[in-house]
């Protein structure tokens, strides 16, 4: 990653498209009542049939944290953000780095390791890609808010 304190909006929209296009492999996979992801390893009816919660409604709330997601990182590189107390603006991105982080580690790590989930090589570097973005948006939006403050 460049060291500039200078914002810079790109991270912060490339990550809302992440997060759209995940809440709409979710929300096809919600109308199938199917677990998983498209593109990514098939669950098998056992263990869909074993998870706490009905397939369509654990896509359905999937779909929801990714719309949010999104909503959460086009709000980075907008005045919008600005209006929210920077402390729990961070907050919220910490969280995010901690949710979209641990699941893009099991992605790098089944991908490059294999842990037996089904994830690929290009899986993995889809995850060091994402986990990056992510950090540069947080860092962008701490240095936007940071020369408004200062």
């Amino acid at each position: 990653m460049i060291a500039s304190n200078r914002p810079r909006r790109w991270p912060g929209y490339a990550v809302a498209v992440l997060f759209l296009g995940y809440a709409v492999g979710k929300a096809v996979f919600a109308v199938q009542a199917r677990l998983g992801f498209p593109g990514g390893p098939p669950v098998s009816a056992a263990e869909q049939e074993h998870y706490f919660l009905d397939a369509a409604t654990a896509q359905w709330l999937a779909t929801a944290t990714g719309v949010l997601g999104a909503c959460v990182a086009i709000a980075t590189v907008t005045p919008l953000a600005r209006k929210v107390p920077r402390t729990l603006m961070l907050l919220v991105l910490a969280g995010m780095l901690l949710s979209v982080g641990g699941g893009a580690s099991i992605m790098i790590v089944d991908g490059f390791v294999g842990i037996g989930v089904g994830w690929r090589w290009y899986h993995g570097l889809l995850g060091i890609v994402v986990i990056w973005l992510v950090i540069a948006m947080i860092r962008s939006y701490a240095a936007a808010v940071r020369r408004v403050a200062g």
